[in-house]
């Protein structure tokens, strides 16, 4: 019988579901999120329960039969949360574990090729958050930042923050999903924090912000804005840097257009 899965959207819950799958010998044709999949109507929709002990068996033997770049291309794929990637990296592992040999470079197979083209839009959205985050500090002490990466970055960069602000608690917020990242000087923990629906991540709110924090705001506005030598601006190469999708989390950015 033709399947269709549903999982709880964690990486743990994925594997699960490919333990699932061998076990239980299902034809699988599709994966979704448990959000995703109670909008669609399936007949032969099966709930998974996310196994640990399952989940670890399925991650044993990936780390036998990949590569290093094999393991990590599949996860960063994984936080693509594009739609059917899940389906895409079950034809993966397949191929993977079917295999006498590593297969994870066989870029002739079409599962392999767009894990790894996946891959490598999510790396370059991870370095692209680490440059662009910018921390404001708040009345509370506590350094805040906004993003609202195309892909589900977040677990990716918080090893880079870790070591590069070690010495202050910080906040990494992703907008889009709805969490983020807190850092209390010893362990990053996850959260979710349920924001006033008129709340304005972007402007210099002084009931939010150090009155340090908006002074500083201010004069790197008007060093920004000095700076800037109209004469030599080219909108074209600097949209190639800097994407405007990024622009409203960037102090340098918003502040102009408050």
């Amino acid at each position: 019988m033709k399947t269709v899965l549903s999982y709880d959207g964690r990486f743990t819950g994925f594997l699960t579901c490919v333990f699932a799958t061998y076990e239980e010998k299902l034809e699988v044709v599709d994966i979704q999120p448990e959000q995703k999949a109670s909008k669609l109507l399936f007949s032969d929709l099966q709930n998974i329960i996310t196994d640990e002990a399952k989940a670890a068996r399925v991650a044993i033997a990936i780390n036998r039969k990949c590569s290093a770049s094999g393991r990590r291309n599949l996860y960063r794929a994984f936080l693509s949360e594009e739609p059917g990637i899940e389906l895409i990296m079950l034809k993966y592992l397949q191929y993977v574990f079917e295999s006498n040999q590593k297969v994870d470079a066989d870029f002739s197979h079409s599962a392999v090729l767009k894990i790894s083209k996946m891959a490598k839009k999510v790396a370059r959205e991870k370095h692209r958050m680490e440059a662009f985050v910018r921390f404001k500090l708040t009345k509370d002490l506590l350094y805040f930042a906004s993003i609202e990466p195309d892909f589900n970055v977040l677990p990716l960069i918080q090893e880079h923050f870790r070591k590069r602000y070690s010495n202050q608690k910080w906040i990494i917020y992703d907008f889009k999903r709805n969490y983020g990242l807190y850092f209390d000087l010893q362990e990053i923990k996850e959260i979710a924090i349920d924001f006033n629906r008129h709340f304005n991540y972007n402007t210099n709110n002084i009931a939010v912000f150090s009155e340090k924090e908006i002074e500083f705001q201010q004069l790197w506005k008007e060093y920004f804005t000095s700076t800037n030598i109209a004469s030599r601006k080219n909108l074209k190469l600097h949209l190639q840097h800097v994407p405007r999708r990024y622009w409203k989390h960037l102090s340098e950015k918003s502040l102009l257009h408050n």
